[in-house]
């Protein structure tokens, strides 16, 4: 058996249109590129091959000019042949044995090395562990079950109340649902960001000179109507947000004290979080299901809250939406929210932190394994966990101020008072 054949093909891209049949010049059967000059098959690129390397004379039993075709080949090898000389075939085309072998072992060399530099890139491609893997699947699935995303729940709140008079905090917000490019200045450096940019600084000066009027107090104190619903809501956030918590790797395995320390001073960034899901961009409203739940910042100034939570809370949610996290990336830094060694009131600071940190390196794989070319989103990621910290005191702020006056803390769940304060006497 011959175990040198190598061709010499070249497939002569230029020379021939890739789209037409290829047929072999000699016999007429299916051609598979340029052997040894001319388009053939296969086995008429091994017949002159063979020939050649024999030196071998053919005598044509007939008149010499037998039609050569696939059926018939075998019949008239000098028929055969010389149909291959007269395509233009040619033996110094054809490799001698050496020649055979250092092509077959260059050829291997190359797949080789090829094969070598592809496991060097698996090698350094970046991939998650099998316990990242899981903390991931266990977070999806933690949110899933806490996360209702028909929200068939709020029908269960005591009902919106939106109609009465509308408050100057009220009327100030409502301005604030056509600047959500302004909302977002990080993102954009547009000209037209930057008008609206001004604008909004300019309407936040007016309302702040507004709300300093005699009867600004008086009139905002009588018409929280979104109170009732709205603590409702927030109830039952916190709630889900302590089945969540339950099920984060490892949480469970903290002291009782240092649970209840990290969701009571997580509890309000948590939400925050989450409520980005039903953050619209186009209105900046957050909607819930019907339009009875779909909530405009007015409706938060209703429930006794005002512009100096409001305005940072709608740049955060902007911010937030427009990093398109992944629901795996959106899981994780809720979890390593809530896993802050520094909250106040937790003990065991050194295990609150081993955990946080496992769950900060698994968000860091994920980034790198989906986001290749985003560097810089982990950077961004954990600065929103820093504006958080700015709308968690703010909103302490506010709700001290609310707690304080007996008419608006009766309207608030016992849940809610255990998490953000003592209730008021």
């Amino acid at each position: 058996m011959d175990t040198t054949v190598v061709s010499t093909s070249t497939l002569a891209s230029d020379e021939f249109d890739r789209n037409m049949p290829r047929i072999c010049g000699v016999c007429g059967d299916k051609a598979t590129g340029f052997h040894f000059n001319a388009m053939t098959c296969e086995g008429c690129k091994g017949f002159f091959r063979r020939s050649m390397k024999r030196k071998a004379a053919f005598t044509c039993p007939f008149n010499g000019s037998c039609t050569i075709t696939k059926d018939n080949r075998r019949h008239c090898q000098a028929c055969r042949l010389k149909r291959c000389v007269d395509i233009g075939m040619m033996k110094e085309f054809i490799l001698t044995d050496e020649e055979v072998q250092r092509k077959k072992d260059l050829i291997q060399r190359r797949k080789d090395e090829e094969a070598q530099r592809e496991a060097e890139r698996e090698a350094r491609r970046p991939r998650l562990t099998d316990e990242q893997s899981q903390v991931i699947s266990t977070l999806v699935e933690a949110h899933h079950k806490t996360y209702d995303d028909s929200y068939s729940d709020f029908c269960r709140f005591r009902p919106p109340v939106r109609e009465g008079p509308v408050t100057r905090s009220a009327s100030r917000a409502a301005s604030l649902h056509s600047l959500s490019d302004a909302s977002s200045d990080s993102f954009s450096h547009s000209p037209e960001s930057v008008d609206n940019k001004m604008n909004f600084n300019n309407l936040l000066m007016m309302y702040h000179e507004q709300g300093s009027s005699p009867d600004s107090s008086e009139e905002e104190g009588s018409s929280f109507s979104m109170l009732p619903h709205l603590a409702d809501l927030v109830s039952y956030s916190i709630q889900k947000v302590i089945g969540f918590a339950k099920m984060i790797p490892g949480f469970r395995e903290l002291t009782a004290e240092d649970q209840i320390a990290l969701l009571k001073s997580s509890a309000i960034e948590v939400i925050m979080l989450r409520s980005n899901q039903s953050f619209n961009l186009e209105d900046m409203s957050w909607s819930c299901g019907g339009p009875d739940f779909k909530y405009q910042i007015s409706d938060v100034t209703k429930a006794g809250h005002t512009l100096e939570l409001l305005e940072p809370l709608v740049k955060f949610q902007v911010g937030l939406k427009k990093l398109n996290l992944q629901e795996e990336e959106h899981v994780l830094l809720m979890a390593i929210c809530l896993l802050s060694p520094d909250r106040p009131g937790v003990q065991d600071h050194a295990q609150v932190e081993v955990l946080q940190d496992r769950l900060s390196e698994t968000l860091q794989a994920y980034i790198q394994l989906h986001h290749p070319g985003g560097r810089l989103l982990y950077a961004k990621m954990i600065q929103k966990l820093a504006d958080l910290r700015s709308l968690n005191e703010e909103h302490s702020k506010q709700y001290r101020s609310l707690s304080f006056q007996p008419e608006h803390s009766m309207q608030l769940t016992p849940l809610v008072l255990e998490v953000f304060g003592s209730e008021v006497s």
